[in-house]
């Protein structure tokens, strides 16, 4: 089976280790990613609290930042190590702060240089080396030159690439008006199909409900969720049956809540702020009854406080959701 063919993306502070176990409680089947982790903070930082991850969470992939192919290596090999699926290198990230970091989609300039990170990390590793990138950078629009950047890595090793079917604008705009302000430019992700049979690619960017993601996955080997996984969680598990079957997505909400709740129970034991745990929930009942309140509720210091591992029973309760509007919500 293609494990590509769905996928949540790695979003800066937002994917952590509890997202992803919610995640996974919606979909088995989904590829997961971790934030986007620099190399320095894994040569030099705390490897353990970036790196570990609930045993579930698997398939789950690791993305790095960086752009020195040695460091890049390291990591990747530390990543297997660790028990990750997949090496994901980002060239797709448009923040200042990352390009001042010599990375992310930057790097779409210098496919050379991408190419020797991608030969380090396939010879350092046995698993999946992958990479996440951009149609373009700026207004620069052309399809050879997204092309090039592929044919460029396809020599190096790289089978498997991920397209934010947008270009990136390094100037100009911030990072939240890069997932919107650049037009989406699906043909071109499947024209690089067409022109590279023997490569997977993967579709990310404006794939909002289950309509879109539909439409287009005749034409790409998967599709890759972004900020529609925590507005609207619940939409995972509509792939999940769609996709895979009803074997691997839960049967009503009120089963979500029940695990995430013995979750939060274990976690907060463990000195988890309740607020993290609870943070990629806000979104289960959106466009249900009692979602308002829902939401409200939880995003309250002052009743997470009271209530602690608690918490999700109490919204739901408090929320008047009932059993039957859960269940109604699957």
């Amino acid at each position: 089976m293609n494990p590509w063919r769905l996928c949540v993306a790695p979003m800066m502070e937002w994917t952590d280790r509890h997202c992803r176990y919610f995640h996974r409680v919606l979909s088995r089947h989904a590829r997961l990613y971790t934030e986007m982790i620099a190399t320095g903070a894994l040569l030099y930082g705390d490897r353990k609290r970036h790196l570990d991850f609930d045993p579930s969470e698997s398939p789950l992939a690791l993305q790095l930042g960086g752009s020195d192919p040695a460091e890049l290596a390291a990591c990747a090999s530390m990543g297997e190590r660790w028990g990750y699926r997949e090496i994901n290198l980002n060239c797709g990230c448009p923040s200042d702060r990352v390009r001042d970091g010599a990375f992310g989609a930057c790097l779409m300039a210098y496919p050379d240089q991408v190419a020797d990170c991608v030969r380090a990390m396939r010879d350092a590793v046995s698993i999946d080396v992958t990479v996440k990138h951009r149609l373009g950078i700026d207004r620069r629009d052309d399809y050879g030159f997204v092309r090039d950047f592929v044919g460029s890595l396809r020599a190096a090793g790289c089978s498997t690439f991920i397209v934010h079917a947008r270009n990136a604008w390094l100037s100009g705009l911030s990072p939240k008006e890069n997932r919107e302000v650049p037009p989406l430019r699906y043909a071109a992700v499947h024209r690089l199909k067409a022109d590279f049979p023997d490569c997977a690619f993967v579709l990310n960017g404006g794939l909002d409900d289950a309509a879109a993601v539909l439409r287009e996955m005749p034409q790409v080997d998967g599709v890759m969720l972004g900020r529609a996984a925590y507005r609207s969680p619940w939409l995972l598990v509509e792939l999940e049956r769609t996709l895979f079957g009803p074997g691997g997505a839960p049967a009503t909400v009120t089963q979500v809540v029940d695990v995430m709740s013995g979750y939060l129970d274990r976690a907060v034991a463990a000195g988890v702020p309740v607020r993290a745990v609870v943070r990629p929930l806000l979104g289960l009942l959106h466009g249900q009854p009692g979602a308002r309140a829902w939401r409200r509720l939880l995003s309250e210091p002052v009743f997470l406080d009271r209530h602690g591992s608690g918490a999700l029973r109490a919204a739901a309760r408090m929320a008047l959701v009932t059993d039957d509007v859960l269940d109604a919500a699957a």
